[in-house]
């Protein structure tokens, strides 16, 4: 009998760790089985015709809070094209559906709640024996996850770009918009040994650039973190590796291994959540704020490690003022400053208390607040302009000598970016997509905005002609070339300085906040170069 395990994912450079979990159990089983792996940017025509073309009796969908829309709309569709197939969900989006969930969604036939590495092929071998079986299945832990290895290579096409790994199940932590906190409390993690043997099974794939751990909380054991990073130090390990850490677990051991990791080697994702003490209680999110922000400093100025920060908006107690306070509080700290949105996911903590919080949510996927008793859908609305902002502007590399500087020099980071979007408002009108402005637009309007909240714009203008030089392949606007000299008319004992070569495409920018030399940018080669030339040497 023949099973397809359907995995949807949101791009061409993520793969999917379930459907090969899932495959290796079929394997145990010695089950026939086939991967059908695709994302959603794929033409829904030529996913389906792939579904149908198999002509499987069984079809594994693993479904996701960003992925189940399309899971529906494509079982739904190959169950009129396939009728005797049966169809079987299972994935974190199914983890508390039942009977209604099945009414609501005739063509599903079973649900597999929990871990499906025993439980999906033991489904399998009981439709084949034609056994009558439960329509809801809860599936226990699977307890061979610790000695589960990486899948990846033995089962499934070769990986690429950004591949996933887990060394920890379960979560210390209960806070309450999380679905860890109802389902995931006893924690089974792999020695440190076995997760540094495992990750060297990477190695063999060119392809893949990013190794992302999905554990809750890498760190939630000290020296089990300690032992793995210090091993992942070593030249035999050559990826990037993302965690999502607990800051203030972190000793002073830890962000030293950390600090001095080799440059571009980890990732770190720091679940900040908020600053308000109130709104930290109700979700119950056991942080030490002041020693989070803290080691999250320390490493973010160390330089070599790619530091994120998480907020949440939409928290019960966290208003438009102290959200802006948490945000000024993470701000500066970190490489990216995300600025999430709170989701009601079905059966956990948050849910039952969402008409006591006030809390309007849509209820379709991903299940989005839409407001509470504390903030409102218009100010909500304000809040997704300032993270658009923010992550074109701060995120990125493009302006990483003007962010955060402009906004910490000005002061109150949060409402930077507010009166910038006012101000991008007022220029552009209220509903034009910053996303289809172009960057050049988004230089000029940044200095636009830095000459209107800043007494002097002169280091702001310099900071976005050096950004604009380095990232950018058009001609220097003139609105930011004040202090920029092109090469060609700078004295012959200057032009000495930079190689023959690469006259033709250097410029050269006066930049006080820097030194009181002139620095040379090679526009081509997007790197400065270094000179000893005085002020007074052009």
């Amino acid at each position: 009998m023949k099973t397809v395990i359907f995995a949807l994912n949101s791009s061409y450079s993520h793969t999917s760790l379930a459907a090969r979990a899932i495959a290796r159990g079929m394997e145990r089983h010695g089950l026939y089985y086939e991967i059908i792996e695709k994302n959603q940017k794929e033409k829904r025509a030529a996913v389906l015709a792939a579904l149908a073309e198999a002509g499987a009796e069984i079809y594994g969908f693993s479904a996701y809070i960003w992925n189940i829309s399309d899971m529906r709309a494509y079982a739904s569709a190959l169950k009129k094209i396939l009728p005797r197939a049966k169809i079987v969900f299972g994935g974190p989006e199914v983890l508390f559906a039942d009977d209604e969930f099945l009414s609501e969604n005739p063509f599903a036939d079973y649900i597999i709640r929990g871990e499906g590495e025993e439980a999906f092929p033991k489904l399998c071998e009981a439709i084949a024996a034609g056994e009558a079986c439960e329509r809801i299945i809860d599936a226990p832990y699977f307890r061979d996850f610790t000695e589960s290895g990486i899948y990846y290579g033995d089962v499934g096409e070769t990986p690429h770009g950004l591949v996933y790994y887990e060394s920890v199940r379960g979560c210390p932590f209960s806070c309450t918009y999380c679905l860890s906190s109802v389902t995931e409390r006893k924690i089974r993690a792999k020695s440190a040994e076995r997760t540094l043997e495992d990750l060297l099974g990477f190695e063999k794939f060119d392809g893949i650039k990013t190794v992302k751990f999905v554990d809750r909380t890498f760190n939630f054991d000290r020296e089990r973190a300690k032992a793995i990073w210090r091993g992942l130090c070593g030249a035999e390990y050559t990826k990037e590796y993302h965690f999502e850490i607990c800051a203030s677990l972190l000793d002073d051991e830890s962000v030293e291994i950390l600090t001095h990791a080799p440059r571009g080697k980890f990732r770190v994702e720091v679940g900040l959540q908020s600053t308000t003490p109130e709104t930290l209680q109700a979700i119950k999110r056991t942080l030490d704020v002041p020693k989070t922000l803290e080691n999250t400093r320390r490493i973010y100025e160390a330089g070599n490690v790619c530091v994120h920060l998480d907020l949440i908006a939409g928290l019960p107690y966290e208003d438009y003022a102290s959200f802006g306070r948490s945000f000024n509080d993470a701000y500066g700290f970190c490489d990216e400053l995300q600025l999430g949105f709170l989701k009601i996911l079905c059966g956990c903590e948050m849910e039952k208390n969402a008409e006591r919080y006030g809390m309007v949510y849509s209820s379709e996927p991903p299940y989005e607040v839409l407001g509470t008793k504390w903030i409102s859908f218009a100010e909500l609305t304000r809040l997704k302009l300032t993270d658009e902002f923010n992550d074109r502007l701060s995120n990125g590399e493009s302006l990483r000598n003007t962010f955060p500087w402009l906004p910490l020099e000005y002061g109150n980071p949060f409402e930077f970016f507010e009166r910038l979007g006012e101000f991008f408002e007022e220029k552009y009108g209220k509903h034009h997509d910053l996303a289809k402005l172009s960057q050049v637009n988004v230089f000029l309007l940044v200095l636009e905005f830095a000459k209107k909240a800043l007494p002097d714009a002169g280091e702001a203008r310099a900071r976005l002609a050096l950004d604009f030089l380095l990232h950018e392949t058009r001609k220097l606007p003139h609105e930011l070339a004040e202090g920029v000299i092109p090469c060609e008319s700078l004295k012959a004992e200057l032009i000495l300085l930079v190689p023959k070569h690469e006259r033709a495409s250097c410029e050269v920018a006066y930049l006080p906040f820097k030194s009181e030399n002139y620095i040379i940018i090679n526009r081509k080669t997007k790197t400065l170069i270094e000179t000893e030339v005085a002020q007074n040497g052009i």
